[in-house]
């Protein structure tokens, strides 16, 4: 959800907020403090996997007869979506070719089994929650979590699960093992995204270091996904918080040069709709039937993500404990 800038110390600001996977094969941008980098060279985008998953995907007329009258009749629905990193949405192309990754090719595969078209605009991490219940779009995608504070404005329907991590620059030994206790951090100074869970929970759980007697940590958020990997391999920064899927996906990289430290919190991800949307019922039909054909396997197998599976699609599941 939304965070704005005023008043947060270390918050870097771009033109655009993206998603909430921090890579260092993103684009590498300029911070705010006016510390410029080079660009990143093309040869450090992860390219993408060449197999098409969702080609064979055929529409299911049962389950697109679950669509209101009126979707069914456009024959589209407007998706929202945030592009940051891979695994799970990325340009491999440049930002002039069309964005890849597991999101986009479960959304993909959900349209074709509705049989609809998606009409798709990239937009903002922070914007979209709040632009679904405007009515700018019909869905959004992002990597979101579901938690108990967005499910008291937005619906979801899960496709995966994810969840919380770190990641320090390979080679670092302030911190060296899994974190179980963000205790752990104190002294210590963590990058992460704007408007997201990361930068949520870091900062409602700040006092734990003083509560232990220990100097508390500092967090700093960015707004670009580039900018947090490019402060850690600087040195800026200690330690990264952002999703599993991404970092793990992002140590994979010699390029990135992290090492994940492994999941603190897992959280089941999913397509968000404005509250009490009539599109929910048909979207978990569709995630469902894309489990049963077994598309939805080899599209995670395709990102790497398979570990992140899950075996039914929920609507607005409880937030994990």
């Amino acid at each position: 959800m939304s965070r704005h800038a005023r008043g947060l110390r270390g918050r870097v600001r771009t033109a655009l907020v993206l998603l909430p996977v921090l890579t260092g094969l993103s684009a590498l941008t300029a911070c705010g403090s006016g510390e410029a980098t080079a660009p990143a060279a093309a040869a450090l985008v992860s390219p993408a996997p060449a197999d098409d998953p969702v080609a064979g995907v055929r529409a299911v007329e049962q389950i697109a007869a679950l669509l209101p009258p009126e979707v069914r009749k456009a024959g589209s629905v407007r998706i929202g979506g945030s592009v940051g990193a891979p695994p799970s949405a990325y340009y491999p192309n440049g930002q002039d070719k069309p964005p890849a990754g597991q999101d986009i090719d479960i959304a993909a595969a959900v349209a074709k089994v509705l049989g609809v078209k998606l009409e798709r605009q990239d937009a903002s991490f922070e914007t979209i929650l709040p632009a679904l219940g405007s009515g700018k779009y019909d869905v959004g995608t992002g990597n979101f979590g579901v938690t108990a504070e967005r499910l008291k404005s937005v619906d979801f329907v899960t496709y995966i699960n994810d969840g919380q991590g770190f990641a320090v620059k390979t080679g670092n030994t302030a911190l060296t093992g899994q974190v179980s206790d963000l205790t752990q951090l104190c002294g210590l100074i963590i990058g992460t995204g704007a408007g997201t869970t990361f930068e949520k929970t870091l900062t409602a759980k700040k006092e734990v270091c003083a509560a232990a007697g220990k100097k508390p940590y500092e967090v700093k958020v960015f707004s670009e996904s580039g900018a947090v990997t490019t402060a850690l391999q600087q040195g800026r920064i200690d330690v990264v918080m952002s999703t599993i899927n991404g970092l793990r996906y992002q140590a994979a990289q010699p390029a990135a040069q992290t090492t994940f430290l492994g999941e603190y919190h897992r959280l089941d991800v999913g397509f968000a709709f404005k509250k009490g949307s009539p599109l929910t019922p048909a979207f978990q039909a569709a995630v469902n039937e894309l489990i049963k054909d077994g598309t939805y396997a080899r599209i995670l197998k395709k990102w790497g993500t398979a570990s992140s599976a899950i075996d039914t699609s929920q609507i607005n599941p409880a937030e994990h404990t």
